[in-house]
């Protein structure tokens, strides 16, 4: 008996292994802070690493090779006291292309207002309902938006109710004074990315994301004339919410993410008629010009 409530409680400890959503690569990098000791910045990344990986951050159940590949980057650019510290912190994410090895860049977005606290060897909890950690709530804020981004690349505005997660980090930490989290401030916030993202505004945005991946990149192997095709299509969805906010975070953030992948998409065959997404995302995204010469 003792032996089999063993393998019980052993194999729902596996269960609950696997049902993380996230396998997220973390780099602390802290050379621009002078002095030799810099082990407080590994405990950082151990604990970070740690913290993020195997927290349940939803409901759901993923298999092992469901995981959210991610990373974070983040970059200490000052110590201002033995546990205080600025910086930026940079979130990277991918999703698998169907029926092949590459992997597409779903979110890439750097963050420059980046103050927290920490402690070497402190523990790292989350608690939804309340703010108590700058570096949590950052932290869990970018958890929940991977997963938003991913979920709506997969399913039509699948990433509703992990925004709403991320929108509730945002409203607790405004009772803060660390930047990022209040609408009135200028820049894109976190406070205006999550915004965006449940606007009823920007439902076109979430389903260029939805028809851009499922429609377009998970086609590509079957058929890449009619995926390029239907990838034209998702984009100039965007055309409406460009008219009318031209300088949308998630616009911004969506470029950072695809402007290379989009650029080698339509670089060679099968041809495609492209002349006005070409003229729209010189409009949308001028700082990427010299890949969107490569467009024919």
């Amino acid at each position: 008996m003792n032996k089999l409530l063993l393998f019980i409680a052993a194999f729902f400890l596996f269960l609950g292994v696997n049902a993380q959503e996230l396998n997220c690569i973390v780099n602390v990098n802290s050379d621009q802070v002078p002095g030799s000791n810099k082990q407080v910045f590994k405990s950082l990344q151990t604990n970070l690493t740690e913290f993020i990986n195997q927290k349940q951050w939803t409901n759901k159940t993923f298999k092992k090779n469901e995981k959210i590949q991610c990373a974070i980057t983040i970059i200490v650019k000052e110590q201002t006291s033995s546990n205080e510290f600025s910086g930026s912190i940079q979130i990277q994410s991918s999703r698998p292309v169907y029926d092949s090895s590459y992997l597409s860049p779903v979110v890439n977005h750097k963050d420059e207002d980046f103050n927290f606290t920490y402690s070497e060897f402190e523990v790292l909890q989350f608690n939804p309902n309340s703010f108590d950690s700058n570096l949590i709530s950052v932290i869990a804020y970018y958890a929940y938006l991977i997963i938003g981004m991913d979920a709506d690349t997969f399913k039509q505005n699948g990433g509703k109710e992990y925004f709403k997660k991320a929108q509730n980090v945002a409203n607790l930490a405004q009772q803060s004074s660390y930047p990022g989290w209040s609408p009135l401030e200028n820049g894109n916030t976190r406070y205006k990315i999550i915004n965006d993202l449940l606007s009823t505004s920007f439902i076109a945005f979430k389903n260029t994301l939805y028809r851009y991946h499922l429609k377009g990149l998970d086609m590509m192997a079957k058929d890449k004339k009619t995926a390029k095709k239907n990838i034209v299509t998702a984009l100039m969805r965007l055309k409406n919410i460009y008219s009318s906010r031209p300088n949308a975070a998630v616009l911004r953030m969506m470029m950072d993410a695809k402007s290379d992948e989009i650029s080698n998409i339509f670089s060679g065959g099968p041809s495609t008629d492209v002349v006005e997404l070409k003229e729209f995302l010189g409009k949308m995204s001028p700082t990427n010009s010299k890949k969107w010469n490569k467009i024919k």
